[in-house]
């Protein structure tokens, strides 16, 4: 709105109309997944880049992964800052380690994404896991042709 007081123009500042709370917050994370690795559970999940409302997100701040052992309540894990806004290649595909995992114990994790603003994103899809000593990677010491058949 652009008001003329005493010959002079002054406007209120606002670029574009409010947008519901339900519309401005970050879309939730639908594909979350749990790995064992050599050190942890390794998690991973790819980016939001819209809100919910459909408008392109600028402002994601942090995610907060959430760990459950069992049937247990959910409780905060790690704060994850995002720290490559700005820059021209975001990173599309998020990760982390749970190096706190311990060996045959039965976890749940979720995601929450949050802005500068402090909305917060629907909780994401259940990743669970079992830690288990992952597969070793193959390598000359432990790696095996298949042998051939004849086929008749």
């Amino acid at each position: 709105m652009i008001t003329l007081v005493s010959g002079q123009w002054f406007a209120c500042g606002v670029k574009n109309q409010p947008q519901p709370p339900q519309d401005v917050r970050p879309e939730k994370v639908t594909d979350m997944s749990a790995t064992s690795v050599p050190d942890g559970v390794r998690l991973a999940w790819t980016r939001p880049d819209r809100y919910t409302g459909g408008k392109r997100m600028r402002d994601l701040a942090l995610f907060v992964v959430s760990r459950a052992e069992g049937s247990s309540d959910f409780s905060p894990l790690a704060r994850i800052p995002v720290t490559d806004r700005e820059k021209f290649q975001r990173q599309r595909r998020v990760t982390y380690v749970d190096n706190t995992a311990e060996m045959g114990k039965y976890y749940r994790y979720i995601v929450v994404s949050g802005t500068d603003d402090s909305y917060e994103s629907e909780p994401s899809n259940e990743a669970t896991i079992t830690r288990s000593e992952p597969s070793p990677t193959p390598n000359p010491e432990n790696f095996a042709l298949p042998t051939p058949t004849m086929v008749p």
